[in-house]
C-alpha cells in the first residue's frame, strides 16, 4: 500500500470515528433535547416552587440588599436617578408639598416660631 493510500484510509477512519463519537454523545433524550418552550415551562415550575418559601426568599433578598448597600457610590447613584425621575412629575411633587405643608401647619407652635423668625429677618 502506498503512503497516499495509507493516509486516505487513516483519514476515512478518523472521519468515521468522529461521526460515531458525535452521534453517541448527542442523544434525543432529556431536558436538553426538549424544545425551548417546554424547557421554560418546566423551569418556571421550579421557580414557583422555590418562591413559595417566603422566609427563604426574604433571606436571599436581604443578603442581596446587604451586599449592594455596602457600595455607597452605587446606592447614591440609584437614589439620584430615582429622585430625578420622580421630580420630573410636577403634579406628584406638588401633592407631596401640600401633604407636608398640611402636616407642618397643624403644629401651631412650630408655625408661630417660623412666623416670628420671618418678621425678625
Amino acid at each position: 500500500m502506498s503512503q497516499a493510500e495509507n493516509e486516505d484510509r487513516q483519514s476515512d477512519e478518523q472521519r468515521q470515528q468522529a461521526e460515531s463519537d458525535s452521534s453517541a454523545g448527542a442523544s434525543a433524550r432529556g431536558f436538553a433535547a426538549m424544545d425551548n418552550e417546554k424547557q421554560r415551562q418546566i423551569a418556571s415550575k421550579g421557580g414557583a416552587a422555590v418562591s413559595r418559601n417566603r422566609e427563604y426568599m426574604a433571606a436571599i433578598g436581604k443578603k442581596g440588599g446587604e451586599r449592594v448597600s455596602q457600595n455607597r457610590e452605587h446606592m447614591a447613584a440609584i437614589g439620584k436617578k430615582g429622585g430625578e425621575r420622580v421630580s420630573q412629575n410636577r403634579e406628584h411633587m406638588a401633592s407631596i408639598g401640600r401633604k407636608g405643608g398640611e402636616a407642618v401647619s397643624q403644629d401651631r407652635e412650630h408655625m408661630s416660631r417660623i412666623g416670628r423668625k420671618g418678621g425678625e429677618s
